[in-house]
């Protein structure tokens, strides 16, 4: 599966449990936030002002090195 941006941060992190470090690299706490569970990625990473393609990329990796 690869992960997209339109995709659920609450979503991604409950199939994948080992992209909280990802996201954590970022600054984005987003699986414990409220906005979780309506946000998507993409609304994160703006929100915390993160480069969304790079986001994407890492959290891609971390899924095919699980």
């Amino acid at each position: 599966m690869v992960i997209t941006k339109e995709m659920s941060i609450c979503e991604v992190v409950s199939k994948y449990p080992n992209t909280v470090s990802v996201f954590r690299k970022y600054g984005m706490g987003c699986f414990v936030c409220a906005a979780a569970s309506y946000e998507n990625i993409e609304q994160g990473a703006h929100a915390h002002d993160v480069d969304i393609s790079v986001l994407i990329a890492d959290i891609n990796k971390a899924i095919q090195e699980e």
